[in-house]
């Protein structure tokens, strides 16, 4: 992901990571992908949860794709977004079965463990690396930023 901006945000707590997420979630467009790293209970899941919910309400179900690696919400709307959980990918070649490339022209696509996908991973992205905080509430997100992002999260930024 080269010419992107980088930068690392300190989140108090799960409402913090709720308010980046719907952020973002006001900010995606069509195509966007949006790669989450970080070890397990982190905070991946509930960012997805966040902007998820801030797209299409608070009332949405919003189950961890671990166990059917991808949920798809909203795919009657202009913008669906593809929920990816590739915990148990067994290889690259697996995210074609998922559905992988419609989604990346069909909305917006948030993919936990985005190294499953090795080369497959659009190279045009935002990732977000997410990591335990100071307090057992708190989370440190580094942010890297592919050119499609770069104006959107600058704008953000001074928000």
């Amino acid at each position: 992901m080269d010419g992107g901006a980088a930068f690392v945000l300190a989140l108090a707590n799960e409402a913090a990571t709720g308010r980046l997420a719907a952020q973002l979630a006001r900010a995606a467009r069509k195509g966007d992908v949006i790669a989450l790293r970080g070890e397990l209970g982190s905070g991946k899941t509930t960012f997805a949860r966040a902007f998820i919910r801030a797209r299409f309400g608070e009332s949405t179900e919003v189950p961890s794709p671990t166990f059917t690696l991808v949920e798809i919400y909203g795919g009657e709307s202009d913008l669906p977004i593809w929920h990816f959980d590739l915990y148990r990918l067994n290889g690259a070649n697996e995210a074609g079965e998922l559905g992988f490339e419609e989604a990346l022209t069909d909305g917006v696509s948030i993919i936990e463990w985005p190294e499953r996908l090795g080369t497959l991973l659009p190279g045009e992205r935002l990732e977000l690396a997410f990591a335990m905080g100071p307090t057992p509430e708190s989370r440190s997100i580094a942010v890297t930023s592919s050119p499609s992002w770069r104006k959107r999260i600058e704008e953000l930024r001074r928000d």
